[in-house]
């Protein structure tokens, strides 16, 4: 089976690599040819993860009709955190950009949000807090929304160098080590995006 990925995020492709049997071929857009922005307007995660599965699907359409892809998935994960009343939400990705319109680059980026974070939360003692992960599939003119959700809290401090994003300050529920600090086949087995990975698959197999 080949599927295309609808992101050039190269940590997310491996992790998706990882993550999927071996019978289904995850390809990327770079593979594909498709290097356009797509803007995300969608007001939450599951509207943002369709926006981009179906740009891509479209565009598959018109360029490359003539060769056998079986589908196309999207996934927008968010951090939601309880004490921030759910925040940052859809704004997860560019949460610290968002406040200083400061363009970052993508290692920048990850730690201006984790510093934002943690100076949110200074000094509070609830700071429990989930990722959820979305994922669109279209297959011909279907198309089917699964979601992946971990609990967790965010620490006092960053742990770890692993992973990437918030990884070194989020804590899973029922462990003490930081995604950032677990190695990562136990991140990629109990992670937010493997949640929603496992139910994409128990849908293309069944």
């Amino acid at each position: 089976m080949k599927l295309v990925f609808a992101s050039n995020n190269a940590h997310k492709l491996a992790e998706v690599r990882q993550i999927m049997p071996e019978n289904i071929d995850v390809l990327s857009l770079r593979e594909i040819g498709f290097n356009q922005e797509i803007e995300e307007t969608g007001q939450t995660i599951s509207e943002n993860s369709r926006i981009k599965a179906q740009a891509v699907a479209e565009w598959l359409k018109k360029h490359h009709s003539d060769i056998r892809i079986d589908g196309v998935f999207a996934d927008d994960t968010g951090l939601e955190i309880d004490a921030l009343d759910g925040a940052p939400g859809v704004y997860t990705a560019r949460w610290a950009e968002q406040e200083t319109g400061v363009h970052l680059s993508e290692t920048e980026t990850y730690a201006a949000n984790r510093a934002k974070a943690l100076r949110e939360l200074k000094g509070e003692e609830e700071r429990g807090c989930q990722f959820k992960t979305v994922i669109t599939l279209i297959r011909g003119e279907e198309e089917i929304q699964v979601a992946g959700i971990v609990r967790g809290r965010i620490a006092t401090e960053e742990q770890g160098h692993g992973g990437f994003g918030y990884d070194p300050i989020f804590v899973p529920e029922g462990y003490y080590l930081s995604f950032g600090q677990l190695p990562k086949e136990t991140k990629n087995s109990i992670s937010h995006r493997a949640r929603a990975l496992q139910a994409l698959v128990n849908i293309l197999e069944s």
